[in-house]
């Protein structure tokens, strides 16, 4: 029997979600209501003619079959041809690599600002448990949580920038554009993946080794940041990584809102041209990053995990 190794497996499992999120966002476009072509030549303020839409059809390939269509899309994204966008008639990465860089300040930001919150959050909450820190959190984390992170950015807008006039209402440029928009994304995440590391900080106190380590006559200090904070972040790993490809798609909706010139003012503008080419870009670029993330954060976990990496 041969044996395959697990990342072996991992790349498998990889690619074949990806060719799937393919497949499903060029079925997705295929039956769609509405031609493309029709609605490309009307958002150019031209009467399009049956002859002229026929023409764009046959110039964007639109009259083959839809299998025929979806074989030439992933033979040339397997070269890296993402194809022209029909809104600007510019290669899609060339528009894409414009835009990334904002989306990516914003995200990492976000991210930094998630593992801040919830790791002061959960020290705090475990630290203080049952008493008025930890229902205080509890209650901010139940809020946040509910309410979603472009309504918050809404709210961020009209009390931090229109009412106090502390921080820029939109655009980008310095450290102040990223603030409130980081911190819409991050707030609701930051706060729920905190009470996830509380419930790992109490068990990890429960455990039978901390009773041994305060039998040796360790401090408290010492205790908590050598043996319990270690143990309890192990899990945090993965859910931090998962929290990065849910922000990198959150972030595209929260630009929309502060009016950021990143890939979320580029989908929108996209699917109201009905930029076919550029939203499944898009799309697939946002679960690319989603699966590499997690693949990544896995493999993270299972080294840091004795028990895990046994299965390596």
């Amino acid at each position: 029997m041969i044996l395959v190794p697990n990342w072996l497996k991992r790349l498998a499992y990889t690619t074949f979600v990806l060719w799937g999120i393919s497949l499903v966002i060029f079925i997705l476009f295929a039956l769609s209501p509405g031609d493309p072509a029709e609605i490309i030549l009307s958002i150019q303020s031209q009467s399009p003619g049956r002859e002229q839409i026929e023409a764009l059809r046959h110039s964007l390939a639109l009259d083959r079959h839809w299998t025929v269509q979806y074989l030439s899309w992933m033979g040339r994204i397997c070269t890296g041809d993402f194809g022209t966008s029909w809104q600007t008639g510019r290669p899609v990465f060339q528009e894409v690599a414009l835009c990334l860089g904002s989306t990516l300040e914003l995200a990492l930001t976000a991210f930094l600002m998630v593992v801040v919150l919830s790791g002061a959050g959960g020290i705090v909450s475990a630290v203080f448990r049952n008493r008025f820190a930890d229902h205080m959190i509890t209650v901010l984390t139940v809020v946040s949580s509910a309410m979603p992170p472009f309504w918050l950015g809404i709210i961020l807008i009209w009390t931090v920038s229109l009412k106090l006039r502390l921080l820029p209402v939109s655009g980008q440029g310095s450290l102040a554009h990223v603030i409130l928009p980081a911190f819409s994304l991050a707030l609701g995440l930051g706060l729920l993946q905190g009470s996830m590391l509380r419930s790992a900080l109490i068990r990890t106190m429960e455990a039978d080794f901390i009773g041994f380590a305060r039998t040796r006559g360790l401090g408290p200090m010492k205790i908590f940041f050598r043996h319990i904070l270690p143990h309890a972040l192990v899990p945090m790993i993965s859910l931090w990584g998962i929290c990065l490809g849910q922000l990198l798609g959150g972030a595209m909706i929260v630009e929309s809102v502060f009016a950021r010139p990143g890939l979320g003012r580029l989908t929108v503008q996209a699917v109201m041209a009905r930029d076919i080419p550029m939203v499944q870009a898009l799309v697939l670029l946002i679960c690319l990053a989603f699966v590499a993330v997690n693949t990544l954060t896995d493999s993270i976990h299972r080294l840091l995990d004795p028990q895990m990496r046994q299965n390596l």
